[in-house]
């Protein structure tokens, strides 16, 4: 189990978790518990541990329980000078402790609640290095009186300041270096996170290696991380302030291998740069945004998802107060069997846990509605330290019994039925948690009360053993398999985002969260109090127990509505706009086209993009005289068309291998091109602020459409519909009847709509079901049009300049442009939101896509493979001499034609 994977878990009995909260353990000595009797002297050898809050005697002996004495309950602490005897033997100094209560712990070597021994103790013990034992008594005397300073405030400062004064004395001993040729980069002291617990000491890291060395040699010597095996760092956001750095060597665990708090921001940023210089070599630092396309495109299950989430959100298996939070997704603890296909199997994913009972959530909002400023629907949080340790005290009772002082819970009160804490969750006046990463895991340790622990006796007579699972599961593992497959269902898939939404998204704050129900106290919320400027030590320590104790909601990731996941079918049930429903309408097939074949198209399509980088030259030819500015084919591929600055139209023949056909209809420049569905007709667009459509089996001009104020940029075709873009800030869309293009009549175009921009429109695109148009603008705008309402649907400022080209994915899920910024960006249409943005090396002016590939023609002349979903160029295949400016593929992506700056057509296929 992940949460169990932390260095924290040894062979040793001692355990950081025996320690306070918020406390230091400093340093060990060998030494003896003496105790006298009326007969005889008993000596039991074991590690005295010296502790910033506490002393702690460990046993070598396993049948001997660990003993912790409180400093701040310590009458008198005193050195016993050494004495002679009748022999002249010397006796050997001691330390003697006057206490005023004794805790014991593990006895029997049974984790069990901490037994407590009231009453005045003397406590002996003997150092097996006597020398030591006069500067230790120092050492504890000092200990002591900050613990029985009277502020809260006065005793952490003189601890702290202890605590640096033994990080200052001490340094990375470089000899546990793993070569003597490593070359150090940086060292300075930090603590080592893990859960409810902080581990002081100093970190160094090399051109090779990063270590981290206790101060006080627990659990082990030095921990060693080779930088070359590092996958994923994490900033993280520790006790509210900007101190932690997460290192992993998984791409998809969600325990690190270390976690590490520094003491300025400053050093942990010097870190994590220095060791983002070897992350460069095999993967890029990944945003919420490529995570998303990554999951909607189906590249990652909802469970790695919601991981990535969590990590990119600061949360961490190795701090309790922002541990990873999962959703509830089943509603269903009494039926025999799980009916997946049944909605109302299901947890509502739109609302938050505290508003899934209306007749809880009227009361909450009746007295929120009545609160003073700052309210707030619910007191308590969906996670928090007491909440993850609620689910995984059976793994993890000695983090419970450190969170709550050496006790368990009351028994009626722990985790004993998944659906009665279910139920809890829906009725409980305070109960609004959420779910764990454990119960989409494959342990099931956690149900289960493997260790034989005693947990206590319920009300009705019975033990807490293991978790009462729902008559659906015949086991645990049971329970866990059907679970997961319940957070893989189709009906997760197509709600989750809703539930990412108020968790990490933009129902989190605001008007937003308002409106949902989804309301928590202000110091939960990241920023809701800056415990820096609370001037009184106390009223600080105070504000961040109770921030951490309490509950953080996440680091929020997403401003706008997050995308919905695309499904192998497609149902929006919960939203019905016009948005919605053209974006699930994916391009129809021809009537009677066998499916199968469609499937084999598909088939064929993902197999060729997967080989793209196999793209070889078939041939090159230079027709035009000036840089190529759009191609088309016909049908059965036998003839090429090219418009190009030059002012022509060019045919070429690839039978023959050369060109036909010459037509030059002005003298300015034609920006593009495309043929009608006949095969018969290719369209034209000039800067001349005219479109010319020219006939194929006439060799001949056929008719002009006057259109615009100032150059045609780009057109599109679809159903007799011709939609035209221009330097005038319109996109203007024309009914072209069927006989028109037979007559030289202008009066056959009907002018159907004008689409006005705020700057002039250099490209536009339809996606394959013609239901959506997007356009691109000189200022880096870009519109989603809906064109049987001519509305505009989304509208993203997203360029700092020129917009090159966009086309819609084949799915119509997402937009993808390229500008004069050097940067690609993917929106997701149903949102508006860019959920991708890759800044490239130089301009990419041209692409074909499939949604996650894309081949695109740059200003160097190069055609570069990108992969989107992991932001990388996957391959360059050298093209043209000047900048690549048009490019057309097939439809089984088998051939690819590129035209440039240099006035080449180069035609390419691709090599199985």
């Amino acid at each position: 189990m992940a949460f169990l994977k932390t260095r924290e878990r040894t062979k040793e009995r001692f355990s950081l978790l025996l320690l306070d909260l918020e406390e230091y353990y400093f340093e060990q000595h060998t030494a003896y518990h003496v105790t006298t009797s009326s007969t005889k002297e008993r000596k039991i050898r074991g590690s005295f541990k010296v502790c910033s809050r506490s002393i702690i005697f460990d046993p070598e002996d396993l049948e001997e329980p660990i003993i912790k004495i409180p400093l701040r309950d310590c009458k008198k602490i005193e050195f016993l000078e050494n004495e002679t005897n009748p022999f002249n033997e010397p006796k050997p100094s001691t330390i003697s402790i006057l206490c005023g209560q004794v805790i014991y712990i593990k006895e029997s070597n049974v984790i069990a609640p901490y037994r407590i021994e009231r009453g005045t103790t003397r406590m002996t013990f003997q150092l097996e290095v006597w020398s030591k034992t006069e500067d230790i008594v120092q050492t504890l005397l000092q200990l002591h009186r900050a613990s029985c300073l009277d502020k809260l405030g006065d005793q952490t400062a003189m601890i702290a300041a202890n605590l640096q004064s033994r990080l200052a004395r001490s340094s990375f001993d470089k000899n546990c270096f793993q070569s003597v040729a490593e070359k150090p980069h940086m060292e300075c002291a930090v603590e080592m996170v893990m859960p409810l617990v902080c581990n002081p000491g100093h970190v160094c890291i090399t051109d090779e290696n990063l270590y981290f060395q206790p101060l006080n040699g627990y659990p082990e010597q030095v921990i060693q991380i080779k930088l070359h095996r590092v996958r994923r760092i994490y900033k993280r956001r520790h006790g509210l302030r900007p101190l932690g750095l997460e290192v992993f060597c998984t791409e998809n665990d969600f325990c690190s291998d270390i976690y590490l708090k520094f003491y300025n921001t400053a050093d942990r940023d010097e870190m994590y740069y220095y060791i983002a210089t070897f992350l460069e070599n095999h993967m890029t630092e990944h945003t919420a945004e490529s995570y998303m396309l990554q999951w909607q495109r189906g590249h990652l299950s909802n469970y790695q998802y919601l991981l990535h989430l969590n990590n990119l959100a600061d949360r961490s298996c190795n701090d309790l107060s922002q541990y990873p939070v999962f959703p509830w997704v089943i509603a269903d603890y009494t039926s025999t069997q799980l009916d997946m296909t049944n909605a109302a199997t299901f947890r509502d994913l739109n609302k938050p846990v505290g508003a899934l009972n209306k007749e809880r959530l009227d009361r909450l909002l009746a007295r929120y509605r009545g609160m003073p400023e700052p309210r707030f629907m619910y007191g308590s949080h969906y996670s928090s330290p007491g909440y993850v340790l609620f689910y995984l005290v059976r793994v993890a009772p000695e983090h419970m019994l450190c969170l709550q002082n050496g006790r368990y819970d009351h028994a009626d009160r722990m985790f004993n039925s998944i659906g009665e804490t279910w139920k809890n969750c829906l009725d409980g006046a305070t109960d609004f948690k959420e779910l764990i990463p454990e119960f989409y895991g494959n342990d099931s340790s956690f149900l289960e009360n493997r260790l034989s622990l005693d947990l206590g006796r319920r009300q009705n007579g019975s033990l807490v053993c293991d978790v009462t699972l729902p008559p659906w599961a015949s086991d645990a593992s049971d329970f866990l398999e059907k679970h997961k497959t319940a957070l893989e269902s189709q009906y997760v898939s197509e709600h989750l985002h809703e539930w990412i939404d108020l968790v990490f998204g933009f129902k989190q704050r605001g008007s937003e969260a308002v409106a949902a129900h989804n309301v928590f106290h202000p110091l939960t919320y990241e920023g809701g109090i800056d415990c820096d400027s609370i001037e009184d030590p106390d009223q600080r320590i105070a504000m961040l127990t109770q921030i951490l104790e309490f509950g953080q909601t996440p680091k929020q990731l997403f401003t706008s509505p997050h995308p919905q996941r695309i499904t192998p079918r497609f149902h929006n049930i919960t939203r019905s706009s016009s948005l919605n429903s053209q974006v699930s309408e994916l391009s129809p097939a021809s009537p009677g086209e066998d499916s199968s074949f469609e499937d084999l198209t598909e088939e064929s399509r993902k197999m060729a993009w997967a080989n793209m980088s196999n793209l070889k030259p078939v041939s090159s030819h230079k027709i035009h005289k000036e840089a190529v500015t759009g191609i088309t084919v016909t049908r059965d591929g036998a003839a090429v068309f090219s418009t190009s600055q030059d002012s022509t139209l060019k045919m070429f023949s690839k039978e023959l291998k050369d060109f036909q056909r010459s037509m030059s209809f002005s003298n300015m420049a034609l920006s593009s091109c495309l043929m009608l569905a006949d095969g018969k007709t290719v369209v034209c667009s000039s800067w001349d602020n005219n479109v010319y459509f020219y006939s194929i089996p006439y060799g001949r001009r056929q008719d002009t459409l006057m259109g615009h104020d100032d150059a045609v940029s780009e057109m599109c075709w679809f159903d007799d519909k011709l939609y035209t873009a221009s330097w005038d800030s319109t996109v203007k869309v024309w009914q072209c009847a069927s006989d028109s293009l037979s007559s030289h009549k202008r009066s056959q175009f009907e002018l159907l709509a004008e689409l006005e921009h705020d700057a002039g429109v250099n490209t536009i695109g339809l996606n394959p079901a013609g239901t959506l148009l997007v356009s691109g603008c000189k200022d880096g705008t870009v519109t989603i049009w809906d064109t049987s309402s001519y509305g505009t649907l989304q509208q993203i400022h997203c360029h700092a300049g020129t917009i090159h080209h966009m086309a819609f994915s084949p799915d119509s899920r997402h937009v993808l442009s390229v500008g004069a910024d050097s940067c690609m960006k993917v929106i997701d249409v149903q949102t508006g939101m860019v959920i991708s943005s890759v800044k490239a090396e130089e301009e990419q002016r041209c692409f074909c896509w499939d949604g996650s590939s894309v081949l695109c023609g740059g200003q160097s002349g190069d055609l570069l493979l990108w992969d989107l979903l992991s932001n990388t160029v996957t391959a360059r295949i050298p093209a043209h001499s000047g900048a690549v400016t048009a490019m057309w593929m097939n439809e089984l992506c088998t051939t690819v034609i590129t035209g440039g700056e240099d006035r080449q057509m180069i035609f390419w296929k691709l090599q199985s």
